[in-house]
């Protein structure tokens, strides 16, 4: 019998990682809840040991349950009627295993009902749950707004609605709407205060809503009279129980065809305020995007696992010319990359959710008391690595999650165009990945500002001062070359202080920093196992072509060439050339 967890030794790998310790220090504070919950760790090695065990339920879950329902899921999605969704009889059937199984509100604390687990492991679950079926993941993955809920909610609506999610009820994040897609300040759902019955109400349309039809909504609306950005709005809790929404439409979808984009009707609906007014957006949606942000990493590194192995099985079944295809140079060429891909962008999003376990398990202790001057630094450190590896680990792993789902059609040939074999729906899938939660050019613009102001230089300049076995040397040699090619692209691209021509250049510094970083966390990872050294060597060659082909481009390229790139704003197409 198979299972995702067990058959996938680098999840085992990156749960062991050094930082659990600490890690788990902050979480379990000092293990006091060992006395109020028999099921709350007495000490480390119970808490990995607890993480473990049900990391092993998830990946039986996932292998018996989610990836069995899974074509049928897009074959059939949901359905709308009458303004409510129902779910696809398969999806139907894998709630309900998680909801068994104590899946829900993973993260959150237990005196609400959750497992009180830190970031790593519930993306790890993330992770193996997207392998199975990405669109299912946009279901079970949206527990994510109980975080931000969490955070920015008070006691009495922790203990109204996380206690609901923890026991399984479902939630989504109600933000874009049909003038108001990447740019959410010109939001303008009405948000207005009725005094009679001491609640706000909503108006106004929502598109693009996964899970729209969900128990509990966070929602992004105009709160303040008057404004047209995003200092006039505030975030508001909408429970489905007290009805006022419905749900006029659901996307027909290239892909995740399980999970129901919906578009949402508010008619006078009631809701409540969520933090502070006029914080909507400034704070709180920020906080709501980077942690949806981390879950499609996930979600794209569970497509790129998922792709790897239908290629390679594909390669090493099918034979051609007398003998199976993965002998062919071009062919294990691809095979070694798409795994590579998939190892460091793996590798990023776990050294991501660590960054983002200490600094919020800081933040969480920050509400009881307050920090001490060792841990306010470490808090910001932290918090600083979280803001700049976030959009640049999303940038990269979903970029290579397409890649890979594309090389894994190419590996089958004409066969992977047809629906008979799991690739054709794993392409589908991975291709809003770089799309939803910031688009990838939207995540250079969030990411260069960590190139301008050296976080990522910084950064590698540490890992670069890591100790590693002397077998590695030749490999870290490499990467130093790498980093200082890189840092030279920095020097060139901006002391023109050309704004315009930094912007056009972002893409490729973004890109040679990535590089930089994801050989190094590989080289880290064949460190202390050698069965990463492959990927470590294939994606340091890759990264080290890459950065020579931006360097090349970058010192040929000269400010004034940008003119040849821009387009004429008055063009009409010709209808007679159709």
């Amino acid at each position: 019998m198979s299972n995702f967890y067990t058959d996938t030794p680098s999840l085992k790998h990156h749960l062991h990682h050094p930082l659990m310790q600490r890690i788990v220090e902050l979480k379990e504070q000092n293990f006091r809840d060992k006395d109020e919950f028999d099921y709350a760790p007495v000490d480390f090695e119970d808490a990995m040991d607890s993480y473990e065990k049900v990391l092993e339920i998830v990946g039986e879950i996932c292998d018996e349950i989610i990836a069995p329902n899974a074509e049928d899921v897009d074959h059939n999605g949901p359905v709308v009627s009458n303004g409510r969704v129902t779910y696809a009889e398969g999806t139907q059937a894998n709630l309900e295993a998680v909801r068994r199984a104590g899946l829900m509100g993973m993260s959150m604390p237990r005196r609400y009902g959750g497992l009180n687990f830190p970031v790593v492991p519930y993306i790890m679950a993330a992770d193996m749950v997207s392998r199975a079926d990405a669109g299912f993941e946009n279901l079970w993955g949206l527990q994510d707004c109980a975080e931000t809920l969490y955070e920015f909610g008070n006691e009495d609506q922790h203990r109204r609605y996380i206690t609901r999610v923890c026991a399984g009820e479902t939630m989504s994040m109600d933000l874009t709407e049909p003038d108001a897609g990447s740019d959410l300040q010109s939001v303008m759902l009405k948000a207005t205060y009725d005094e009679a019955e001491d609640c706000w109400r909503l108006n106004g349309v929502k598109r693009f809503i996964t899970n729209g039809d969900s128990d509990i909504h966070l929602v992004l609306a105009r709160s303040e009279d008057g404004t047209k950005d995003g200092r006039g709005l505030s975030m508001f809790i909408y429970d489905k129980r007290n009805g006022g929404v419905n749900v006029r439409r659901i996307e027909n979808k290239l892909g995740i065809k399980g999970s129901p984009t919906c578009e949402l009707v508010y008619r006078n609906a009631k809701a409540e305020l969520c933090g502070e007014r006029r914080l909507g957006l400034i704070k709180y949606v920020m906080a709501l995007m980077n942690n949806a942000r981390l879950g499609i990493m996930a979600q794209a590194v569970g497509l790129c696992e998922a792709a790897w192995r239908e290629g390679y099985k594909y390669a090493c079944e099918r034979r051609q010319f007398g003998k199976t295809i993965i002998n062919f140079p071009a062919v294990y060429e691809m095979v070694a990359m798409m795994r590579a891909r998939t190892d460091a962008s793996r590798s990023m999003l776990y050294e991501t959710a660590r960054f983002v376990d200490i600094y919020k398990a800081l933040n969480d202790i920050a509400r009881e008391r307050k920090l001490t001057p060792e841990e306010r630094q470490e808090q910001k450190k932290y918090a600083k690595l979280a803001d700049a590896y976030t959009p640049m680990g999303k940038a990269m792993s979903t970029e290579y999650a397409n890649q890979n789902a594309y090389d894994a059609i190419q590996i089958h040939g004409g066969s992977g165009f047809m629906k008979d074999y799991t690739c054709e729906r794993l392409y589908r899938d991975a291709r809003i990945t770089n799309i939803y939660e910031g688009t990838t050019q939207l995540q250079v613009v969030a990411a260069i500002r960590h190139v301008t102001t050296g976080t990522y230089l910084n950064r590698l300049r540490d890992y670069e001062a890591l100790a590693c076995k002397p077998e590695l040397d030749g490999l870290k040699n490499r990467l130093v070359k790498m980093t200082d090619a890189y840092e030279n692209l920095v020097t060139a691209v901006t002391a023109p202080k050309d704004g315009e021509y930094l912007d056009f250049m972002a893409r490729r510094l973004v890109e040679s920093a990535a590089h930089c970083v994801l050989g190094y966390l590989l080289l880290q990872d064949a460190n202390r196992d050698a069965s990463f050294l492959k990927s470590a060597e294939v994606y340091i060659r890759f990264g080290e072509s890459e950065i020579c082909k931006n360097q090349e481009y970058i010192t040929a390229f000269k400010p004034e060439n940008l003119s040849s790139y821009k387009q004429e704003t008055d063009f009409a197409p010709d209808t007679n050339d159709r």
